[in-house]
């Protein structure tokens, strides 16, 4: 099984929109990534919450079957087509993929 785990800092604004509004829209457009392919195990995606420890404002939490699983997802045209929104919102990001 493989975890992918990301985390993106936004900006305070960008397409029109500020953090809160793209943060909101962010996790719609992931969310209709959850079960594009086979082998999705797992898929969460969280938004910052006031009162709790976050240095981010997105984090995605996601377990593959196998590596063959996550590059699908990843090469999907549905996954591809919310990646230029990504971008445009985006201050910084963190990922990390391990195998368990």
């Amino acid at each position: 099984m493989i975890k992918h785990i990301v985390m993106w800092q936004l900006k305070d604004f960008a397409e029109g929109a500020d953090r809160a509004t793209n943060a909101a829209l962010m996790r719609e457009k992931l969310l209709s990534c959850a079960n594009i392919v086979p082998g999705i195990l797992s898929f969460e995606v969280a938004l910052a919450q006031p009162g709790l420890e976050a240095t981010y404002d997105v984090v995605l939490y996601s377990e593959f079957s196998s590596k063959q699983a996550l590059e699908a997802y990843a090469d999907h045209p549905l996954h591809q087509a919310i990646k230029p929104f990504i971008g445009a919102v985006r201050d910084a990001r963190q990922c990390m993929d391990y195998a368990v």
